[in-house]
């Protein structure tokens, strides 16, 4: 059985999203009915759905959207939800509205994109140590350029558990491991990174011309560094289709995990998903 801990739903109909507006291909409904269709046939037995960078004057109205889903998707079993970090004396009580729901397992804020140092202003770092107080998880959206800024983070927040997607987006495109593979290693040995998500590089690779060479050694770094025991399946599906076909990265990883054993195997796929979200 597969717990997906990355999948995003979005309907440009009803919500804005000013980054969708610059890939028009993803700029259409992308909705529980499609992810069936894309995954028909596989063993999907809950999904975590992740916020998708919304308009913020409307970012409230995300949750609400992602509650409703649960109502005819039964598998939706956790939310990683939105919340802006930057709010300074807003943010506990941003935090604590959120934790309310009871779907919501996770908080994001990305880092991506945002200038050096971001993650570090002092409104930033209390509002993910606000993620931590109330319990919940803050997923990591950062490239690989921005890893020694996160290490700094974790160890500024040591009481909140920190998940890293898409395994901090290496740069696959140039073929190029270091630094990210040292940096990656470094994060590593914070004890509160409770788990990388091996998910989202096949859009960090040439979308035309990837090929599985080209991306499974950062795949296997990933869980050289982290262990079987802090590693998670994710598809970023429906960004992924940007690259390829969702089957395309499940077969993937199930090169990636070969050789593990049969419990390291449902490690991955289900059972660290279930432990760290507490699904």
């Amino acid at each position: 059985m597969i717990v997906d801990t990355h999948v995003h739903f979005w309907d440009p109909r009803s919500l804005r999203y000013p980054w969708l507006e610059q890939i028009p291909v993803l700029a259409r409904p992308f909705l529980p009915d499609d992810y069936l269709t894309a995954t028909s046939g596989l063993p999907i037995e809950k999904i975590v759905v992740v916020e998708c960078d919304c308009d913020r004057a409307v970012c409230g109205r995300e949750l609400e959207y992602f509650e409703r889903l649960t109502e005819s998707e039964r598998r939706i079993a956790g939310i990683v939800a939105f919340v802006d970090l930057t709010r300074g004396n807003d943010v506990e009580r941003a935090v604590a509205t959120v934790a309310r729901s009871p779907k919501v397992k996770g908080i994001r804020h990305n880092i991506q994109g945002e200038a050096p140092g971001f993650c570090l202003q002092p409104s930033f770092v209390a509002g993910v140590r606000s993620v931590g107080e109330h319990g919940l998880v803050f997923d990591v959206c950062v490239t690989h350029d921005q890893l020694g800024d996160v290490t700094e983070l974790v160890s500024l927040c040591p009481d909140t558990r920190f998940v890293l997607d898409h395994c901090a987006k290496p740069a696959i495109r140039d073929l190029s491991r270091e630094p990210w593979g040292l940096d990656l290693a470094r994060l590593a040995e914070r004890e509160n990174v409770v788990a990388c998500k091996i998910s989202g590089l096949l859009t960090e690779a040439d979308h035309r011309r990837w090929r599985a060479e080209d991306v499974l050694p950062y795949a296997m770094h990933a869980a050289d560094c982290f262990g079987t025991t802090r590693v998670m399946y994710g598809s970023d599906w429906p960004v992924l289709t940007l690259a390829g076909e969702y089957l395309d990265w499940l077969d993937l990883t199930q090169r990636v995990t070969s050789a593990w054993s049969d419990v390291d195997r449902s490690a991955f796929y289900r059972d660290n998903a279930v432990r760290v979200y507490g699904l």
